[in-house]
């Protein structure tokens, strides 16, 4: 069954996660509150490609720019006979999800890497199925990293890219307070420094998977939406996405719109997202499922 979007229940997923020390902690709880919220998603996800991969038997998973495991366990949980490999360049979101794995129990099925997906990759052995979500767009040189996966995908091993569109959406477009439009304006001013310090979001990447020896088997656009009522954990996502966005417009935001994040962001007040009852998550992605000739 192809993704679609949900009706009920990507600072996005930024794989390969080029934060600070500092940061890390909090790009640590974006990811699980990530992972919370869009559960269905990644179930869904999961058992597309549990149908693409029916012909072969998936034993061995490997996740580039695991984070703290989202697409890890989700994997583990689909395919309920395969171990997987995490690769991450960061140690302490890798420590992360080894706690996470032994909480849930499948610290046996896990085996954590820390390496840098731009250097030279070590030998990750061979991999039925290879997952990179919101990686590639990351990487200096995606198309030399393409070429490692082929090589650390088994023939006939199924190579699962998925990319956002970028952040995603929450909030309604006349908040009450402040101008209405307030997230179309400031992903507008953030949009030029995306393009710049991350020139592959958004990019096609079917022609890259081609280029790297891969057969692409399928690319499905799909829209993620949740509605009212949602549950406590989209808040909170909200709050951490929304965050980011002010940290990065500091400066450079409109001052008005400024004081609208920040009113936002306030836990206490009588404004924040963990309070408001008129939420929504929207994200934009594209999977390509590609296959390593066998």
């Amino acid at each position: 069954m192809a993704p679609h979007s949900h009706q009920h229940q990507h600072d996005h997923q930024h794989h390969q996660h080029h934060a600070s020390g500092e940061d890390e902690p909090f790009v640590a709880e974006l990811l699980d509150l990530e992972a919370e919220v869009l559960h269905a998603h990644l179930s869904e996800l999961t058992a597309w490609l549990a149908e693409l991969t029916a012909d072969r038997a998936v034993r061995r998973v490997l996740d580039l720019g695991s984070g703290t495991g989202t697409g890890t366990f989700a994997l583990l949980r689909r395919f309920e006979d395969a171990e997987a490999t995490a690769v991450d360049a960061s140690p302490r979101l890798l420590r992360h999800l080894q706690d996470r794995a032994r909480e849930l129990g499948v610290a046996d099925r896990v085996r954590t890497v820390e390496a840098d997906l731009d250097a030279a990759w070590p030998d990750f052995g061979r991999a039925d199925l290879v997952w990179a979500s919101g990686a590639l767009h990351h990487l200096s040189d995606p198309d030399r990293a393409l070429r490692e996966a082929h090589v650390a995908l088994a023939p006939g091993g199924l190579l699962a890219v998925i990319e956002m569109a970028g952040v995603p959406y929450f909030l309604p477009h006349d908040l009450g307070i402040g101008r209405p439009g307030l997230e179309a304006r400031c992903r507008a001013a953030l949009a030029g420094g995306h393009a710049e310090a991350l020139p592959h979001l958004g990019a096609d990447w079917g022609p890259l998977l081609s280029r790297a020896g891969f057969t692409v088997e399928a690319e499905r656009p799909y829209t993620v939406e949740l509605v009212p009522p949602l549950p406590a954990a989209a808040g909170r996502y909200a709050r951490e996405v929304l965050r980011r966005m002010r940290n990065a417009l500091d400066g450079r935001g409109d001052a008005d719109d400024l004081a609208t994040l920040d009113a936002l962001l306030d836990s206490d007040g009588p404004h924040s997202v963990l309070h408001r009852d008129d939420l929504t998550v929207r994200t934009d992605r594209t999977v390509w499922a590609a296959r390593r000739p066998a």
